[in-house]
C-alpha cells in the first residue's frame, strides 16, 4: 500500500509557494508582449519625431528664402524711393516709420525661422550651434554661462546632432524655468566612442522624477535618446555640487572633419 501524501501544513515551503508552471509562462510572455510594445512605440516615436524635424528645417528654410528675402528687396525699395521723396518731415517721418516696421518683421522672421530650426547647426556644425546658444542665453538671462568644448571639430549625423541641441535646449529651458541657478555649465565630450553632453547649474536642484507626467520635455527626450541607443540622465548634481544636471549619452558613430 503506497504511502498517502503529507497534509498540506507539511508540504516544502518552496512547492507551496512556487506558481503553477502555466502562470509563470502567462507572465513571461505578458512581459515579452510588453517589451515589444514598448519598442513599437519607441520606433514610432522616433519616426515621428524626425519627420517633425524635417517640417521644422523645411518651414524655417521656407521663411528664409521666401518671406526674408521679400523683406530684405522691400528695405532696399523702401531705401530707393527716400532719397526721391521731397525733403519734407511728414514723409521722411513716414519712410523712417516704415523701416523700422520692416527691419522688426525681418528681425521677428529671424527669430521664428531660428525657434523652428537653428541653420548654424546645419551649416557650420554642432561646435558653433551650441556656442551660439549659449552666448544668447548669456546675453538674454545674465547669467554666467561657461562651456568647454573637445578639441577636435568633426560633424554629426544629422538625428545625433539635434538630439544633443534638443538637450541643451531642454535643459537651459528648465534652468529658466525651475533652477533659480546664477552659473551654468554646458559641456560636450567626445572620446571617439560616445558623445556626450551635459548641461548643469548651481540652482535649487530638481524635485521629485525627472520623468513624471509634468515634465514633458524630459521624457520625449529620453525617448529620443533610447531610440538613438543611448540614455539621458537628469537629476541632482553630483555629491557635493548644488543643483541640477542634465546628461545625454549618444553611440558615436563614425566621425566626418567638419571641413568635408
Amino acid at each position: 500500500m503506497s504511502a498517502l501524501p503529507p497534509p498540506p501544513s507539511e508540504q516544502p515551503d518552496d512547492a507551496a509557494s512556487a506558481p503553477p508552471a502555466g502562470d509563470v509562462a502567462a507572465r513571461t510572455a505578458t512581459s515579452a508582449a510588453s517589451a515589444a510594445s514598448a519598442d513599437d512605440v519607441r520606433e514610432l516615436l522616433g519616426h515621428m519625431t524626425e519627420r517633425w524635424d524635417d517640417q521644422r528645417r523645411l518651414l524655417a528654410r521656407q521663411m528664409h528664402d521666401s518671406l526674408g528675402s521679400s523683406m530684405t528687396a522691400l528695405t532696399m525699395h523702401l531705401a530707393l524711393l527716400t532719397q526721391q521723396l521731397p525733403k519734407e518731415k511728414a514723409l521722411l517721418d513716414r519712410s523712417a516709420q516704415m523701416k523700422t516696421l520692416l527691419t522688426n518683421i525681418i528681425n521677428t522672421n529671424r527669430d521664428m525661422q531660428l525657434a523652428l530650426w537653428n541653420d548654424s547647426l546645419e551649416f557650420l556644425g554642432l561646435r558653433p550651434a551650441i556656442t551660439e546658444v549659449l552666448e544668447q542665453f548669456r546675453e538674454q538671462h545674465r547669467l554666467v554661462a561657461r562651456l568647454s568644448l573637445p578639441d577636435d571639430d568633426v560633424s554629426y549625423p544629422r538625428q545625433q546632432a539635434t538630439a544633443l541641441m534638443g538637450a541643451l535646449e531642454e535643459g537651459l529651458s528648465n534652468i529658466v524655468a525651475h533652477a533659480s541657478a546664477s552659473e551654468v555649465d554646458v559641456i560636450l565630450d567626445d572620446d571617439g566612442d560616445q558623445v556626450m553632453l551635459t548641461v548643469r547649474d548651481n540652482g535649487v536642484g530638481i524635485g521629485g522624477s525627472p520623468f513624471d507626467n509634468a515634465h514633458h520635455g524630459l521624457r520625449a527626450l529620453r525617448e529620443r535618446a533610447l531610440y538613438l541607443g543611448g540614455s539621458l540622465y537628469a537629476g541632482p548634481a553630483p555629491a557635493g555640487e548644488a543643483g541640477t544636471r542634465l546628461t545625454l549619452i549618444l553611440p558615436r558613430l563614425p566621425a566626418t572633419p567638419a571641413s568635408a
